[in-house]
Formats: C-alpha cells, structure tokens, sequence
C-alpha cells in the first residue's frame, strides 16, 4: 500500500501502471485483510486506498480492464467501510464532480454503492450536530442537485427524494446552456424509470414552452434575440427524439404523457403536438393521438365560438389559447430537420379533413354553402387539415408526392361524398406551387382518365384548378384534350357534360391575340398565374388554331340533349369576354343555331317553332332545344360586342376590313331577327301557341308535359325580348310601350300557368326561374324607384304605370338573389362573376331601402284590399334576401355593403318603422311587415359593435309585449331584444325582468288551479324562448365550471393566495348568475304556466339547474379537498337562495297535483303523461344536489345543510286505518265475486277469465 501512494505521488505513470498490473487479486486483497475495518488505523488505511484510486482511475492513467478491476474491487468492500469513512469517501465524490475532476466518469460507478452503503448507518456526525444516514443522504443529494448533471440513476431514493431531485433538476433548466439540456433531458428519463414520470414531462415541456413564448416576444422586438431560432428548433428536435425513444421503451411513461393531456388542452403548446406527432409513430399509440388531438382541436373551436358569442364570457376570460394556431406554428417550426414529425402533419391533416368535411344530404345530394367561409366548429377543423397540409406542402419535399397522391385518390373515389375542400386544397397547391407540382404531372394525367365517370361539380372543381399547370405544361394539356374529346362521345350524360366545362375552361383561359385586356374580362387571373404566364407563353397563333379546334368539337354538342346545349349557352358568354378574337366563331355558331328555330315568313304567326325544340320517347316528353337560353346567350354575346367595338371606335364612320364587314354582317341580320320576333310575338296570341285558358297543364299526361315546357319556352323567349328592347330603347316612349305588350302577354300567360297547375293534386305557386339577367333587374329597379330626370319621365312613366310590371320587376330581384344565396351564381351573364354581382347587389339594396323609406305602405295600401304582399313588404322581402346573402357568400364585404347606406342611419329607419307599427293599433298593424323588419333588424344587428349599448335600450319591456298574439312577430322580436343584449353583457337580468313579466301576465298558479282554461289563448312564444335563454345561460354557467375544474389544483391553490380576502372572478360571476337565474326560475314556477310544452320546458330547466348546482359543490368539494380555506360567503348565500326555490316547489306540490287532476278530467292524459316524466328527473336531480350538499358540508367544516329542509316526497308511513278499511273492502269484493261465480256455470266463468 506504501508503495502504492509513493508511486501514485510521483510522477512516474507507467512505473506505476506497471506496478498495479503486476498485482493480483489476492494480492489486492491482502491489502484490505491487512487492514481490518475495527480498527482505526485498518479504517483509515482502507479510506487512504479509496481516495488515491479513485482519482486514479479518473485520470485517464490506467487501462480500461485495469480501472474496471480495482473498481470492481472498491464496490464488494464497500460496505465494510465504517460511517465516517463512508461520509468522507461520499464528500470526495461531490467535491469531485463539483470542481470537475470526474474526467472518464469511470469512478462514478462505486458512488450508488457508498451513497447506499451510507444510508444504513444509523449516527453520523454533521457540523456540530449529528445525523441519520438517510438524512445524510439527502443533503448529499441536495448538494449534488445545485450542479448541472445528476447520477440518481442507481441510487435508492424514496418517492419524496425523487420528487425532490426532478423538481431542482427541473428548475435548473433556465441556468444552463441551450445546448446542455438534450443531455439533462436524456438523463431526466432514464430517471424516471424509478417514478415522478409526470414531473419529468411536465417540466420538459413546460420549459420549452416557456422558451417558444420568450422567443415570439422578442421576435416582436427589433433588438438581437437572446438564443437563436435555428438553435432553439434543433435543440427541441433533439428533446423529441429523446422523449420518443423512452417511450418506445417504457409504456407506462407514454401513458402517463397521454393521461396529462387528455384533461384540458388548454396546456399544448407548439413543442407538446410536435411531441404528440412524434408519439404518433409508434402504432400503439397512434389511433389514441389522432383521437386525443381531434377531440382538443373540436373542443378548442367550440370554446371559441361561445366565448366570441357571449360579451359576459369575452370581459371575464383573457382571450382565448387558439389550438389551430400553435398547430400551425408546429408546422412552421418542423421546418428545422423535424422529419420525425412530418409524417404526422400529413396524417393529421387528412384526419380532420376526413373527419370534419361536408358530409352527402338526403338522397346524397349536399346543401351549397360559401366554400371560403368556415363558421361551424366542424367547418373550422376542416379548413385547418387543409392549411396543414398546404404548409407541409410547401416546407417538405419528401412528403409532397405523399400529399398528392392522397388528395387526387380521395377526388377520384369519393364520388359519393362532397368533395369541394379536397378541390380548395388542390387548387390552393397548383396555385402556390405550379412547377413544383409539375414534377408530378404524371399523377395529375393519371386522374384525367376518371373524369367521364366522376360527379360534374368535382370535374369542374379539378379542371378550373389546373389551369395555371395548363399553360406551361403541353404534355398535360395534350392528355387533357385526348381525354376530354373521348368523353365527348360517352354514353353516359355527365361525361359528355364533362368534355363541355373543359373545352369551355380551355377557351376562357387561352387567349388568342388580339383579345381584349383581363381588366375587361369576367374572371380575374391569379399572381401566380401571370407569372406562369411570363415564364412559358405559347405562341399566339398556334392558340388561336387551339381554340378554333376545340370550338368545332363544340358544335356537335349541338344535337345532343338539353342539359350538354344549355352548359354550352351559359358558357359562351364568358368565353367571348376572354377571348374576343373568337367573337366570329361563337356568333356564327349561334346564329345558325337560332335560324334552325326561327320562322322567316314575316307573315306567320308566331316567329318560333316549337315543336323541334322538344322530343318524344314513347310516351315521355323531353325538352330537346332550351329556346330561351339560345336566344339569351345569343342577345347578350350580341349586346356585348355591340358595346365593346362602339367603346373601342367611337368614330363609327370609319369602318374596314374585312372582319369587321363580316361582323357587321351578321349583327345587322340578328339586330333585324330580334325586331322581327318582338314586333310578331307582341301581334300573337297564346292561342297561336295552343296555349290558351284551355290547354291541359298537368304533369300526367304527355300532352300536359309538352304544354308545360311549350310554356316556359315561350316565357323565357318573352323575358329575353324584354331585356333587349329595353338596352335598345335608349328610353323611347313607344320602344317602352312594345316593351310593356311584351309583359303583358308574359305575365297573362304566367298568371295562367299558375293558375292550372294551382289545381293539381299537389298545388305548386313556384314560378318558373327567371331568365332575365342580374345586371338588367339593379338597372330596371333604379329606373323605375330612383331615376328623376326630365328627358325620361315621359318614357318611363309608360313602365311606371303598370303596377304589375313593377311587382314582377322586385319579384325578379328577390328570386335571382334567393338563387345567388342557395348556389352561389345567377342564370345569365356575369352570374359567376363575384364582383359584379357583389356591385349588382349594393345598387339593388339602396334603391329598395330608398323605395321602402319614402312610400310608406299605409299610402301605398289605401283603398286596396288585395290578399297578396303589397309592394313595400316586396321591397323588404328583397332587402332581407340581400343581407342574408351577403353575410353568408360575401361575409368580408358586409361593411362594404352597408357603407352604401350608412348602417347607423339605415338601423335608425328600421326601428322607426318597426316602432311606427307597433305604435299603431290592431287595424293598423302589419304582421308580415313587423316581421321583416325584425329579421332584417336580426341580421344588421350582427353588424354591431358590443359598445352600442343604446341599440338594445331602445327595446323596452313594453314593446316585447305588444301584440303578443302574432307567435311568429313576438319570436322574432324577443329573439332580437336578446341578440342585441348579449352584445353588450349577460341577458341573465333581462331574463328576471321577463320572468316577473310573465309572471303578471299570467297570474299565480294557486290562483288558476281551477280556472286554467282562462289562459288557453295567450301566446306561447315568449315563455318558450325566455326557457330558451335560460339554457343558454345555464350553457356558460357549465362551461365556467368546467372550466374551473380543469384547472391544475397547483394554479388553484396558487390564485387562492394570490386573491386571499377576494373571491375569483370567475366563482363570482358563476355565483351572480345562478343566483339571478335562480331568482327567475323561482318567478316561473309560482306562475299559472299552460300544461304541455312550456311546463315540460320548466321542468327540464329545472333539472338542469340541479344539475349544474350539484357540479358546482362538487367543485367546491374538489377545492376543500387540495387546500383549506373557508367557502366564498356568495356560495352560501347562493345554497340558502335555493332553499327558498325548493321551499315554494314543495309548498305547490298539492296545486300542482289539482292541475294533474283537472287535466285528466279534460282528457289531455298524453300532455299529462308526458309531463310527469319530467317530474322524477328533477326529483332525481334536487336528491343529488343534497347529497352533494352535505358532504361538501363535512369536508368544509360549514353547516351548509341549516337553510336545506329535506324533501318528504319520497317520505311514507303506513296508515294502519287506511290499510284496515283498504283490506276489508278487498275481502268484501273477493266475497261478492265467490257467491256470484258458484251461481254462474263454469263456461261463462272461463270466458271472463279470458276476458
């Protein structure tokens, strides 16, 4: 052993090295045996070995199976060791790694060992004082927790020193450098195989969060950042990949990190998904991710959506944690070589889209909605799987062909679902990225090959998407055409409907040159577009011969069926504003079309034919050619040209070439048709038609069916007629009084079309669709309400004075914008055009809301009695069609389309028009028309701001109840009071005020028990939508709750000492509501409410109030259970409220039941029936409640139960009186039947048995 430290302090290594190696176990051994651990000199000749070995091994000296041997050999003797020895070989160990000695880390082996061997001893002396050995342990373990790199990896630890351990070590984290905690984090881990498993996460997440939060702040500042982006993002991967990999190998940690999110979402973060994500990879794991994430994201948007509804919720609550955006950010963030979290970015994207997409309506048609506007929770999560996916598109090359492979799968074999956010999708990668999607046009042309057979909205869908891949890809247009002419020739409808949308796509979007500017043309082209454009333009001529193609193959669209032709009408219109180099073709097509149906012989009455306009098959009759919608596409192809030419020469006189003579042409030849037609369809009659007040219009008979569709024709060929004799006018009297023939033989045939099928088994008042072109009806309603100058009064007043062409001009207005709301589009030019119609729209609504305001329907009515809507309630019906439409197709553009009129103003009329009818009396009030203003005083409201409190001051009690006897007017008004008061705070006392309302109105219940018919004919509205709100109410109150509940009871214990001597808000503004709505309930139940629908509304709002109660205590239970502390006074007041509620329930138990019996003798047993099972789940609901109740009481030490009476509904005893005279009735009954049987034969006795 001398030797040993001789050579150890000299500086001769490899004598030293020599000496050791030479050395045997035994004779290692003889060293400890010569060295008896009883003695103090063998003590501390064994202390002296440890401490000069121990460094030994560190330095790096000695060979490795050298350093393992003599270590080997310490940890057996170890625990020979005597206390103090122990202390002081522990105390060189961490004044060791403290300083940094611990080189190779080789010795740290033998410290488990000591700190175990030190925790047996049972007195050691500590400063002046002695200690345990396990106490001496934890400070040595304190100790080592103030240094970066804990060794508790083999040292038994109790629970709490674990804890104690994670929760310094966790606390660490802040003071270290970004790049040491990847380690920490790894050993962090593998400490958690001995427990505190949630500890370990929730502190590795909590810091990183911390981090992400720290770094959004600064990125806000212009200062230098404190840690770099790119350095923070590698350090979290590398987090990860640690966290994934213990995972991987201890489940019960992954369960606990699964467990900790499944409460409350509210504590992801951007880090936390991307760990989710990664978690997702491992298959055990990865059905219950998707579920988890799915259920927060849902959660996330509904919670989102209530407190956006509700101001009482926004000025409670900070704003709300969006989980769609810290997925978004985990998106942006996994652009740092996360490739472990990519694949479940791409998983979950087609997870919400599949899950939350538009589902197939009745009969697997889908309701039409605003494909850009997402309002529903479930819309939401739907738009965000696409914003996933088209991020992950665009930051990571590896999972693009992933991506595109599943969109284009899903738009091919869902054909029997909507499809339309896979199509927004597709059309949002072509547009953002066309040549990196070129890469993969292989794909692309692969699903051509399924567009014959796929729905006609997705061809569409897919093949205005891939127009930007058109123009710089001849390949994939070469495989487009190739497909689109075979399908041309498909036995199957929609395919051929198919060829025609592409050619017609093509037509639109090649321009030949020549053409005129995009700024003239209906459909906007996108940046990117232009850019594509830019970088690969095809030459010009070999468009021009493109387009001339595919207009040939067009024309044998011509003698297919209706529905091919009447897509090809629609279509050429936007095509010619495109491309108006074509303007020769497209008019040559469809004059020589319109000649095929046109009578020549100016004599001849009428200038149609209709009978090749229609087909027969047996028995069916089938429309063959849609007349109207030639000669409208023909008229507006015609009009437009007209205009453009005269904008572009505005010297007409010089007229050359060629071209222009051959348009000339043929437009005079069309100018000379269309006057033809209108000078000989003014001199026919509907007999010339065969379509007389004696023709047969029903739909059973083929005859029938053919008038039908003769009628129709023949209206549409009117309208279209209309609409170009008034463009022609120039406002000329007499063009306006042929104008006014027109309509009259319109309207004369339409009022017999009504009339006939008005007859059928099946009434229908739907008029046909009108054919009249949006842009025309804003025009003719300006005219006709607004226009005042002089130079056209005597033209217009000849349109003026028909009041039917007046009603029929709204009529119009108000169907194509229904149409507009329901498809998105209207028939005729510029249907699908967004803007114009939005501006169509604008000019509509003042000129309606100018014709409302300043003819008041009071002058407008007099000394008229006519059953049908006057023309005020028409232009109302139109303003409220408008305002719908534009908030669910144009919801960005409301504040646009309200500026035209100032909203403040307009709101300002509409209330004095409500108020000026409700001001009048019963003979003066206008039901429908009261009704329209508040629907439309609904809809404008939602435009308000929360501050404009005195919109809602306005409304009065008083007025709630005037004309309560209108159900639909008192509805709508009272739903009104309560969306403009929600705007600005809770309606919880509006509820009382109405409550006690009502309460008057309809008197006590002890004081109607015997004369309850008196109230048979007062309103219902108002007390079902009042218990309405109350559930609305009871929606937020549970929601806070809930809310509360979730919270961790370390955030709870943390606000109770932050708000010592206040009570939380949230408690508070719990308490304050049901209190108030406790109050208003209590006004409902003493009130002489109808049996049925209203009762059995109170009853379930009842039980639902217990309900809420009962998870209120539980909550308070929750609370006394983690901390100690006295119940807010509030509560208890709250608790002795609702005794006195339950007090006056149990108190007209006996009223209630004389009700009961008077129903029964009115024969209203299902109304009873259906009440009284209402009645044991509130029973139910008050028994929980007390339960509840009185533990909360044990646990808080308070005596809750002093304001409670225990209810005595359930109470019984026997009466023995009662049971005696019950008994002896039986017994004489049972006596009378016996002598009646012995007389009867036993035959008789056997059917009454049966009986």
């Amino acid at each position: 052993m001398d030797k040993i430290v001789m050579l150890s302090d000299g500086d001769c290594t490899a004598e030293l090295q020599k000496y050791l190696s030479s050395l045997t176990s035994d004779q290692v051994t003889l060293h400890y045996v010569c060295s008896p651990p009883d003695s103090t000199e063998g003590s501390s000749r064994r202390l002296l070995v440890y401490q000069h070995c121990i460094p030994l091994c560190e330095s790096g000296d000695l060979q490795t199976e050298v350093a393992a041997d003599i270590i080997g050999l310490l940890m057996l003797e170890t625990q020979t060791l005597p206390g103090p020895s122990l202390a002081k070989l522990a105390s060189l160990f961490v004044e060791a790694i403290k300083v940094g000695k611990m080189g190779s880390g080789k010795s740290l082996e033998l410290f488990p060992t000591v700190l175990t061997a030190l925790s047996a001893c049972e007195t050691l002396s500590y400063g002046e004082g002695e200690l345990s050995g396990e106490e001496y342990k934890k400070q040595l373990i304190n100790s080592l927790c103030s240094m970066c790199l804990p060794h508790f990896r083999d040292v038994p630890v109790s629970s709490e020193e674990l804890q104690f351990v994670v929760e310094k070590v966790v606390r660490m984290f802040t003071k270290l450098d970004l790049q040491e905690i990847p380690p920490l984090v790894y050993q962090l881990l593998l400490l958690s195989a001995k427990g505190c498993k949630k500890q370990v996460l929730d502190g590795i997440v909590c810091y990183f969060k911390e981090q992400d939060v720290c770094q959004e702040e600064e990125s806000l500042d212009l200062e230098v950042q404190s840690i770099p982006q790119d350095q923070l993002r590698h350090v979290e991967g590398t987090a990860i990949l640690h966290i994934v990999f213990a995972i991987r190998l201890d489940h019960e940690l992954g369960r606990e990190f699964l467990k900790s999110f499944k409460t409350s979402y509210g504590d992801l973060c951007p880090f936390s998904v991307a760990l989710l994500l990664s978690v997702a990879r491992i298959q055990r794991y990865e059905e219950q991710v998707f579920d988890l994430l799915k259920g927060a994201i849902i959660k996330s948007f509904k919670d989102e959506q209530l407190q956006q509804g509700s101001k009482f919720l926004q000025d409670l609550l900070p704003e709300h944690c969006s989980l769609a955006r810290m997925i978004l950010d985990t998106v942006k963030n996994s652009v740092f070589g996360w490739d472990h979290v990519t694949q479940g970015l791409v998983q979950l994207g087609f997870y919400l889209m599949d899950a939350f997409g538009p589902k197939p309506g009745p009969f697997g048609k889908t309701t039409e909605g605003s494909a850009t506007i997402a309002r529903t929770p479930n819309q939401q999560a739907c738009k965000l799987g696409g914003q996933v996916l088209l991020q992950g598109f665009k930051m990571h090359e590896p999972i693009r062909g992933e991506i595109l492979d599943q969109v284009l799968n899903r738009l091919v074999t869902k054909t029997a679902s909507p499809v339309n956010h896979y199509l927004d999708l597709f059309s949002d990668i072509v547009v953002s990225a066309p040549m990196i999607l070129l890469e993969s046009s292989s794909k692309v042309t692969e699903t051509f090959d399924h567009l014959s057979y796929l729905p006609l909205s997705t061809v569409q869908g897919l093949l205005k998407a891939i127009q930007p891949l058109l123009k710089v890809s001849m390949s994939l247009k070469d495989a487009l055409i190739l497909v689109l002419r075979k399908a041309m020739f498909s036995s199957q409808l929609d395919g051929r409907k198919s060829a025609v949308t592409g050619f017609l796509l093509l037509l639109k979007n090649f321009k030949v040159l020549g053409s005129l500017a995009s700024s003239q043309c209906s459909q906007a082209i996108s940046s990117s577009q232009i850019q594509v454009d830019v970088h690969a333009r095809y030459n010009s001529a070999a468009n021009e011969a493109f387009c001339l193609e595919i207009l040939s193959s067009l024309r044998r669209c011509l003698g297919q069926q209706a529905d091919v032709r009447l897509m090809l009408y629609e279509g050429f219109y936007d095509v010619l504003r495109r491309n108006s180099q074509l303007a020769s073709s497209i008019m040559q097509t469809l004059f020589s079309q319109l000649r095929r149906y046109y009578e020549p012989e100016q004599d001849l009455l009428p200038p149609v034919k209709l009978e090749p306009c229609i087909t027969a098959l047996g028995d069916q009759v089938y429309l063959q050619e849609p007349l109207a919608h030639l000669l409208s596409c023909t008229v507006h192809c015609l009009l437009w040209l007209q205009n453009m030419r005269r904008s572009a020469n505005p010297n007409t006189d010089d007229s050359g070439g060629e071209e222009e003579e051959e348009g000339e042409g043929y437009q005079s030849e069309l100018q000379t048709i269309l006057e033809s037609m209108t000078r000989r369809m003014i001199k026919s009659e509907l007999e010339d038609f065969e379509l007389d007040k004696s023709a047969e219009f029903s739909t059973g008979s083929s005859v029938g069916v053919k008038n039908n569709i003769y009628a129709v024709l023949v209206m549409g060929v009117y309208e279209i007629l209309m609409e170009y004799n008034f463009i022609k006018a120039n406002y000329s009297k007499s063009c306006f009084e042929e104008l006014l023939e027109l309509f009259n033989r319109y309207h004369k045939l339409a009022e017999i079309l009504k009339e006939k099928c008005g007859k059928g088994r099946v009434p229908s008042n739907k008029s046909p669709r009108s054919l009249l072109s949006l842009g025309f009806i804003s025009t003719l309603l300006a005219v006709l309400f607004r226009d005042s100058s002089q130079s056209r009064e005597e033209a217009l007043s000849v349109l003026r004075s028909s009041g039917e062409f007046v009603r029929y001009a709204v009529n119009v207005a108000v169907q194509k914008t229904q149409q507009l709301e329901e498809t998105g589009h209207t028939d005729g030019p510029d249907g699908q055009n967004t803007d114009r119609t939005f501006r169509f729209l604008c000019d509509m609504t003042s000129v309606l809301m100018w014709r409302y305001t300043n003819i008041p329907s009071v002058v407008e009515d007099a000394g008229k009695k006519e059953k049908r809507s006057s023309l005020s309630l028409l232009c109302l019906e139109g303003l409220l069609r408008i305002f719908t439409t534009c908030q669910q197709r144009y919801p960005d553009r409301m504040a646009q389309l309200l500026s035209t009129m100032a909203l403040f103003m307009f709101f300002a009329c509409q209330q004095r028009a409500l108020f000026t009818q409700l001001s009048g009396g019963e003979e003066e009030f206008n039901s429908k028309e009261a009704q329209l203003l508040v629907s439309i005083l609904s809809v404008l409201s939602r435009q308000l701001k929360p501050s404009s409190q005195q919109v809602a001051a306005l409304f009065s009690r008083s007025v709630c109840f005037s004309h309560l006897e209108d159900p639909a007017f008192a509805k709508g008004l009272l739903s009104l009071l309560f969306n403009l008061h929600v705007l600005y705070k809770s309606p919880v006392s509006l509820l009382l005020e109405l409550c006690q309302d009502i309460h008057s109105q309809l008197g006590d219940i002890d004081q109607c028990a015997h004369h309850h018919h008196h109230h048979h004919h007062f309103n219902l509205s108002p007390q079902l939508l009042v218990l309405s709100q109350v559930d609305k109410v009871l929606d937020e109150v549970d929601w806070l709750i809930a809310r509360k509940k979730s919270q961790p009871s370390s955030d709870k214990s943390g606000e109770a000492t932050q708000t010592a001597g206040r009570q939380d808000p949230i408690e508070k503004a719990v308490m304050l509501q049901l209190g108030t709505l406790l109050t208003a309930l209590n006004e409902l139940v003493q009130t002489a409410l109808l049996p049925g629908t209203c009762t059995i509304t109170l009853l379930r709002e009842l039980s639902r109030t217990y309900t809420i109660l009962t998870t209120l205590v539980k909550y308070y239970i929750q609370v006394c259970a983690s901390q100690q502390g006295a119940l807010p006074a509030r509560f208890e007041k709250l608790v002795s409220l609702r005794y006195c509620f339950s007090c006056f329930e149990s108190s007209n138990t006996s009223d209630i039941m004389q009700i009961k019996c008077f129903l029964c003798r009115s024969n209203c047993r299902a109304k009873l029936l259906r009440e009284t099972k209402s009645i044991p789940n509130v029973i139910f609901s008050i028994e929980q409640y007390e339960k509840y109740l009185i533990t909360l009481s044990k646990k808080s030490k308070v005596n809750l139960m002093q304001y409670m009476k225990m209810s005595a509904s359930r109470d019984f005893r026997i009466n023995a009186v009662t049971l005696d005279a019950a008994l002896q009735e039986q017994d004489e009954s049972q006596g009378t039947n016996e002598s009646q049987d012995a007389e009867e034969p036993k035959e008789p006795k056997q059917k009454k048995r049966k009986q």
